[in-house]
């Protein structure tokens, strides 16, 4: 802990002073957008239900817990008819302290699903305790074994860490500044910021935006790390839905704000051009998830936003991001046609254009005016870039 503190009061002050100097990437919104599935919520469903939304990128959840059953999880991963798969090993506490077992454990998973899956995740969660890790060099003595072995006998396979949960990034710094003999192929993330209400909403003084500049700030300096980031898991507690969600009713948001939000999530993280993908979590999960499987499949207005989204963002070429006084702004071009994608912070303002234009709300309905009353629910304006007044 020690060595955290001092790393982060060291390092974390010079991220920030020259954030601003760190060169942005391209986007490709062929695989920004991801979206998580387990063997445990419907797999025989599940195929179809991607097929439905278009969805191209996985994440399917490993626990080393369940070794005795990888046969079943290469099952289903043989089912998902995806361009890729990115698999998260999580952590069994129990197995964390003998290196001789995991070794055996990782080379099995390597060699069972190496021939389906480029991208491995190793752990998750690494800064809550009731996951398995107490301290951060716990886990890097973890993905050790898992790096040492990725690196002699499968070196095409890519490998993400260091997997830490919330913008508490004193534990990445002490991560992406360590003294081992390791290296983190892709960054991983899961970047919650469900507990602020809006994405756009700040925590000490930084919104979505800026955790994820900062983040990348920290790991395109860090000499253990490249500068690709992964967002592997985030998501909003849906109300009313307790013991399934995963936090107090007081964070909980309706159907309706989960929609908003998750999409507006993904919007600012394009718009950040820094990150590589987002995966959201997830399919299928009573609490938190675009389905819910309690009483049959009931389908929330979030799957109808995501597969809208994927629809009209999926392969664009993005053009600008702008945070306006009253409005956001995204402007991109698919098949030849421009369009804005325009929200607001959960407040309203009228849009005029100088002629009738194309509609598509957040949930695929069309309609066709020359204005739009834009609010915390996106809304995707066709050809409307050089109209707007």
């Amino acid at each position: 802990m020690i060595y955290t503190l001092l790393a982060s009061i060291f390092v974390l002050p010079i991220a920030i002073i020259f954030i601003s100097l760190f060169k942005k990437k391209d986007n490709d919104t062929n695989r920004f957008f991801g979206l998580s599935v387990n063997l445990d919520k419907e797999p025989s469903l599940s195929p179809e239900l991607i097929n439905e939304l278009q969805v191209k990128h996985l994440l399917v959840r490993f626990p080393l817990s369940d070794i005795n059953k990888i046969d079943e999880y290469l099952e289903f991963i043989k089912t998902l008819k995806v361009e890729s798969i990115l698999l998260n090993i999580i952590q069994d506490p129990l197995t964390l302290s003998n290196k001789t077992l995991l070794k055996e454990h990782f080379s099995l998973v390597f060699k069972t699903f190496s021939p389906y899956v480029q991208n491995f995740q190793i752990g998750s969660t690494i800064n809550r305790s009731k996951w398995g890790f107490f301290s951060v060099n716990q886990y890097l003595r973890f993905y050790q074994v898992a790096y040492k072995l990725k690196t002699k006998n499968y070196p095409d396979l890519k490998l993400l860490g260091p997997s830490v949960i919330d913008f508490e990034y004193h534990y990445l710094v002490h991560a992406l500044f360590n003294f081992f003999s390791l290296r983190f192929d892709a960054i991983s993330a899961l970047l919650y910021v469900d507990r602020r209400g809006a994405p756009e909403n700040t925590q000490m003084g930084m919104d979505l935006n800026s955790k994820i500049h900062l983040m990348y700030a920290l790991a395109t300096m860090s000499p253990k790390s490249s500068n690709e980031i992964y967002i592997t898991e985030t998501n909003w507690p849906l109300s009313g839905t307790a013991p399934y969600a995963p936090t107090s009713e007081h964070e909980c948001v309706s159907t309706q704000d989960y929609a908003n939000y998750m999409v507006r999530y993904y919007l600012l993280a394009l718009g950040s051009n820094m990150i590589h993908s987002v995966y959201w979590h997830q399919l299928i999960a009573p609490g938190y998830g675009l389905i819910d499987n309690r009483d049959g499949l009931i389908k929330h207005p979030a799957f109808y936003a995501f597969k809208t989204m994927l629809k009209e963002l999926q392969g664009a070429h993005i053009f600008s991001f702008a945070q306006h006084k009253e409005f956001y702004e995204i402007i991109a071009e698919q098949n030849g046609q421009t369009i804005q994608v325009l929200w607001c912070n959960d407040t309203n303002f009228e849009l005029n254009f100088s002629e009738e234009l194309e509609i598509v709300s957040r949930d695929g309905e069309v309609s066709f005016s020359k204005k739009v009353l834009l609010s915390g629910s996106p809304v995707y304006v066709k050809e409307g870039k050089k109209n707007a007044q």
